[in-house]
């Protein structure tokens, strides 16, 4: 992944936190607030992430060849959110479709429009790779999130099936 400045994203100081692309030395910062997303949805403890899993993941925002990318909300210096999305094909486009798959900012500083922010930043990449949409889940009692999501973006109607092999 690039960093040029024409793919950075910023916003103004007083608007919130510069916008922009994680680099390799935000490693130590980036972790913590992985970390918080996962203890969010009850990944941490017996049930954490194994280590090859939170390595590979990072290795991935920095190969060219992988579909996934990293952004992160930075405040005087200080790591205060990510954004992790990817682009992958579908059977109903030919450009590729970006999914937005993982959202966290800083308990401390949310309802302050970092999250919004994080959200904007990847839909201008979607635009600048000429993809159509951009969608991500939640889960249900994330209420708190879904009165974000839905200012700036619409409920899609679709209920998301899984299992688990």
């Amino acid at each position: 992944m690039s960093e040029t400045p024409a793919q950075v994203q910023t916003t103004d100081p007083a608007i919130g936190p510069a916008i922009r692309f994680v680099r390799r030395s935000d490693y130590s910062q980036w972790l913590p607030l992985w970390e918080g997303y996962n203890k969010f949805y009850g990944r941490f403890g017996e049930t954490s992430l194994p280590d090859a899993i939170t390595q590979m993941t990072w290795t991935r925002f920095f190969d060219a060849y992988e579909p996934v990318h990293a952004l992160v909300a930075e405040d005087e210096g200080q790591l205060v959110g990510l954004v992790h999305y990817l682009f992958h094909r579908t059977t109903i486009s030919i450009a590729p479709i970006c999914y937005l798959q993982d959202l966290f900012t800083k308990e401390s500083i949310r309802g302050k429009g970092i999250g919004r922010n994080l959200i904007n930043a990847v839909y201008d990449q979607a635009k600048l790779a000429g993809s159509p949409r951009v969608y991500w889940q939640t889960h249900e009692s994330n209420s708190t999130a879904m009165k974000l999501y839905d200012k700036v973006a619409e409920r899609s109607g679709f209920v998301v099936y899984r299992k688990n092999i």
